[in-house]
């Protein structure tokens, strides 16, 4: 697992975690990596200060292991306990946010702007991280 600072096009700064350098490589190429403020496809690795090997490094890689874990839990508790919806997420999460349709745990997609007008509706929505296991094969 790699982190990476990144900036976009527009200047905004954010993180991304990797399987490997060159999975970053390929979601660049590919126009896979998007800024979470302005949704530009345009982004590099910004600059970065280098790791020093220590203590520090091997409890980082502890806690990366920890929050790993944590996160394919949490997918799988929500896999295995929600209903799949697909691309119909943001027309399923408003339906049941003003009681147009039964009360029930979904997941899905949505893509960036259809994730902060949910938000800025008051639908409760989180989003879901990716798996990381499926993204390195």
């Amino acid at each position: 697992m790699i982190v990476y600072n990144l900036r976009c096009a527009n200047s905004h700064e954010f993180e991304g975690w990797f399987q490997s350098s060159a999975a970053f490589d390929e979601q660049a190429a590919e126009g896979k990596l998007v800024c979470p403020v302005c949704d530009t496809r345009k982004v590099v690795k910004a600059i970065m200060a280098p790791a020093v090997a220590g203590t520090k490094k091997t409890a980082a890689r502890d806690e990366l292991r920890k929050m790993h874990q944590f996160v394919s839990g949490m997918r799988k508790y929500v896999k295995e306990n929600a209903e799949y919806v697909g691309p119909r997420f943001p027309e399923e999460a408003r339906k049941i946010h003003y009681g147009e349709t039964d009360a029930r745990h979904i997941y899905g997609e949505a893509t960036l702007k259809e994730a902060k007008e949910l938000i800025e509706e008051g639908v409760d929505v989180a989003p879901l991280p990716p798996d990381l296991e499926e993204e390195a094969n």
